[in-house]
C-alpha cells in the first residue's frame, strides 16, 4: 500500500483536484452557491488530514503484524517472538522478501513481532566481528523506532538483551542488557550486511542467529 501511495499519489491528488474544480465549475454555471462546498471541503480537510497523519503509521505497522504472523516472508507464517531471517538480499523483485524489500541488494533481513505481555523476551545476537548489522524496535501504537541493536548502537560483539514491557519490576541477570518497551508489543526489523556472493552463507549463518528467546529467572 505504501508502494501504491508513493507512486500514484500525485496521480491520485491531481485526480481528486479536477474532480472538485469540476464540481465547483458546474455550480458556478448553474447559478448555485459554492459558499457550501467550500465550507465542506475545509471541514473535510481539516479533520481528514490530521487523522490520516496520525492512523497511517499505526494501520502499517499493524498491517506487518497481520502480514508476518498469517503470511511470513514467503515460507509460511511467523509465531509471535519469533525471529525469520530471510535466506537471500532483499530487493523488489524477490517474492519472498517482498515485505521486506527496500532495493538494498546488499543486505539480509531479520523479522518478526515482539510481544512481550506475558513476560520479557531475550534478544541474542551473534558475534558479528566488525560486519555492520542492526536490529531495530519500532512501537506500533506511535509507529517510532524506540530502539536499536547493532554495529552503530552497541558494537559487533555478542550480547543478550532483556526486552521488557512497561511497569516490568524484574531482575536483569548479569552480562545482559535491558531494553525497556513503550507498550507490550513491537515490530522487530533486523539487517545484516553482505559484502558478496561469496560471503552470502557466512552472513546468512549470522542472521538465523539474531534470535528471541523467554527469560528464565
Amino acid at each position: 500500500m505504501n508502494r501504491l501511495i508513493l507512486k500514484y499519489g500525485r496521480t491520485v491528488t491531481v485526480v481528486i483536484l479536477a474532480v472538485f474544480a469540476w464540481v465547483i465549475y458546474r455550480r458556478i454555471a448553474n447559478g448555485d452557491g459554492i459558499i457550501p462546498l467550500v465550507i465542506a471541503a475545509v471541514i473535510v480537510w481539516g479533520v481528514g488530514a490530521p487523522a490520516f497523519i496520525y492512523f497511517w503509521p499505526r494501520l502499517t505497522v499493524n498491517g506487518y503484524k497481520r502480514a508476518i504472523l498469517k503470511h511470513g516472508f514467503g515460507e509460511g507464517p511467523i509465531p509471535v517472538n519469533t525471529l525469520y531471517a530471510v535466506p537471500g538480499t532483499s530487493s523488489p523483485s524477490t517474492s519472498r522478501g517482498s515485505l521486506m524489500a527496500t532495493g538494498a541488494d546488499d543486505l539480509l533481513y531479520v523479522g518478526g513481532w515482539l510481544d512481550v505481555s506475558k513476560g520479557p523476551q531475550v534478544l541474542h545476537v551473534p558475534d558479528m566481528a566488525g560486519r555492520y548489522f542492526s536490529v531495530q524496535f519500532t512501537d506500533p501504537s506511535k509507529s517510532t523506532n524506540f530502539a536499536y541493536v547493532g554495529k552503530r548502537a552497541t558494537g559487533t560483539k555478542a550480547g543478550d538483551y532483556v526486552l521488557s514491557g512497561p511497569g516490568w519490576k524484574g531482575t536483569v541477570p548479569n552480562g545482559m542488557t535491558q531494553i525497556s518497551s513503550p507498550s507490550h508489543s513491537a515490530l522487530v526489523i533486523g539487517r545484516v550486511f553482505v559484502e558478496s556472493d561469496g560471503d552470502l552463507p557466512t552472513a546468512y549463518a549470522l542472521a538465523k542467529q539474531i534470535q528471541l528467546a523467554p527469560l528464565k529467572q
